[in-house]
């Protein structure tokens, strides 16, 4: 149990090594106006909380850095409601104001203005586009036996394809099957709809259709059920501007890292949906993010969730003011998603 006094130092260190990214010795701490105890003093605290494992000295200098312990003990105890900034309350509410009709433009824009804000790396994992219902698809000829496939969800995301249509299939049958996809399958959610096609579709197509077996084969293949969430990304390169990420192999190996999709999807489904998460170090599945912090937030539609905002920096990130930027983020997100659901 940590007295009050070692929980003053031990934030007063993580604070300024967070802001200034130098270690900490007894000297610097002394010399604060909320310090009222001797450099010798904090000199016996800072060592005993090195042996607690809270911090630890760096092989260069006598100063004291956060360890990851430290930073844990920081993020689930230390930590207090931090007040947003105006001009970055008003930069993520401005975005929801703007006409995107398009949510994959919505989902972009976020990225890109996470990033631009901390000046660490987004990573966005869009919807679970087989987790929403279908809304409306098409299927548009561009040249003899090819078309362009296009669906569309009840939460605006759009699928689009090139497909080779069956030989046996003209214009009228490549009509005919489109309304009653359409007809039969609107309000079905994604996950369903290759269950419904063999359930009551099939039985339209034989009727309709001449040659209805390769049509249902065509069809068949285009509602596979996989997986299509998609990951965006802001500011790649800002992981360059911190002091702990100069050793270019580390930098290629963490870049070689977050450009593998299976990987990013593994590690932002992880953790629980229903609040802010935080990895910090070692905690990450990953070994090129080691020596990185992940903070996750969640949004949703009506209760479900949808997907994952993420913001990975170094462990020295500013933990209070990204986790009220991604709080902030995900429930105008979730607001405005669910406002588009409901008025579908």
């Amino acid at each position: 149990m940590l007295t009050d006094r070692q929980l003053l130092i031990l934030q007063i260190l993580i604070d300024e090594y967070i802001q200034n990214a130098e270690p900490l010795g007894s000297r610097s701490i002394s010399k604060r106006q909320d310090i009222t105890f001797s450099s010798a003093t904090i000199r016996n605290e800072l060592a005993d909380l090195e042996d607690m494992g809270f911090i630890e000295k760096t092989h260069s200098s006598s100063g004291r850095i956060p360890s990851e312990k430290g930073y844990r003990f920081y993020v689930d105890n230390l930590l207090s409601p931090v007040e947003m900034r105006n001009k970055d309350m008003k930069r993520i509410h401005s975005l929801f104001h703007e006409k995107m009709l398009e949510l994959e433009m919505l989902i972009e824009h976020s990225a890109n203005l996470l990033s631009e804000i901390t000046n660490y790396t987004s990573i966005i994992l869009g919807p679970e586009v087989y987790e929403t219902k279908l809304k409306h698809l098409q299927i548009v000829p561009i040249s003899k036996g090819t078309a362009i496939f296009v669906l569309i969800t009840d939460t605006g995301h759009v699928e689009k394809y090139t497909v080779e249509l069956p030989d046996v299939m003209d214009a009228s049958d490549l009509e005919r099957t489109v309304n009653i996809l359409n007809e039969r399958l609107k309000g079905v959610p994604f996950s369903h709809l290759k269950m419904k096609l063999q359930q009551e579709v099939q039985g339209l197509l034989k009727t309709h259709l001449h040659n209805y077996e390769k049509t249902l084969d065509f069809l068949a293949q285009l509602f596979k059920n996989e997986k299509s969430d998609k990951i965006y990304y802001g500011g790649k390169t800002n992981i360059l501007n911190q002091p702990e990420f100069q050793d270019v192999e580390k930098v290629k190996a963490l870049y070689n890292a977050i450009e593998k999709q299976d990987l990013i999807h593994q590690l932002l489904h992880q953790g629980n949906t229903d609040k802010i998460n935080v990895k910090i170090g070692a905690e990450n599945t990953i070994q090129e993010m080691k020596n990185c912090s992940l903070i996750t937030a969640s949004y949703s539609i009506g209760g479900q969730h949808m997907g994952t905002l993420a913001i990975l920096g170094p462990t020295r990130m500013e933990y209070p003011r990204v986790i009220g930027l991604l709080d902030l983020l995900s429930k105008d997100l979730t607001r405005v998603l669910t406002q588009r659901y409901y008025s579908n």
